[in-house]
């Protein structure tokens, strides 16, 4: 399928450039057609960055249902501070219910988060990129040194494009650090998830987050229970993840 630019050597040209460098080319070529992913952790500065460039940003989150009251109340105060409207997608009834019914509201305990991540994250999102044509996330290469290292600048969304369709994926803030990210935070007084503040670094779902000890890794609180390359939900994923 052809593109209507060159991908592999825009990342290659903006493989170190800046967030706000990665966004303009996103919205250069995009323009209102660019919708910003909003996780509810630290995706703000995403949101920040983008906001700047476009008042008129589209933003979306995903609510599973299982999320923090903290989280809720995040997404809310991100909504007002920035005058957005922040579309929030929902799981369908018609797939969760039954789910429920059969495995209950903890089976990701006994045979692993996918089959719940598939209903309440991946299904919501795959209908709402299903409809545009090029998104933003907050991946960072230091989230998941595992899974995420590689994590381009620009690529080919391979999970969710179509033969019929390309849908394009920018990850403005892949080379920023944690470190950075809350510096940027800090330094602008951006509005954060209050659950920062008591140990949790990656926030996720409540049954699957929990928070991290002194020097242990921000994934290391993400579905402790299994084994590293499957800490990932399948929002993204083109990162390595154990199929079987």
């Amino acid at each position: 399928m052809s593109h209507p630019f060159d991908v592999a050597e825009l990342a290659a040209t903006y493989a170190n450039k800046s967030p706000q460098d990665i966004l303009k080319l996103a919205f250069e070529h995009f323009g209102d057609d660019l919708w910003i992913s909003f996780s509810g952790a630290e995706d703000v500065v995403l949101v920040d960055m983008a906001w700047k460039l476009n008042k008129n940003v589209k933003v979306f989150s995903l609510d599973t249902g299982r999320l923090h009251p903290e989280t809720y109340r995040f997404i809310d105060q991100v909504r007002k501070h920035y005058g957005i409207a922040i579309e929030v997608l929902s799981p369908d009834a018609r797939l969760l219910e039954p789910f429920v019914k059969e495995k209950g509201l903890f089976s990701f305990y006994e045979d692993g988060h996918g089959e719940c991540c598939g209903i309440r994250k991946i299904e919501p999102l795959r209908r709402k990129l299903s409809t545009v044509r090029a998104w933003a996330t907050g991946q960072r290469r230091d989230q998941s040194p595992g899974t995420r290292s590689a994590v381009a600048a620009l690529e080919v969304d391979s999970a969710f494009s179509t033969p019929e369709r390309s849908l394009y994926k920018f990850n403005p803030l892949a080379q920023m650090s944690s470190e950075e990210v809350w510096g940027y935070i800090r330094m602008l007084e951006l509005p954060y998830n209050a659950l920062h503040e008591r140990g949790f670094i990656s926030i996720g779902c409540e049954p699957c987050t929990r928070p991290v000890l002194p020097n242990q890794h921000e994934r290391e609180g993400r579905w402790w229970w299994e084994e590293a390359t499957q800490k990932e939900c399948g929002l993204h994923a083109g990162n390595l993840i154990a199929k079987h």
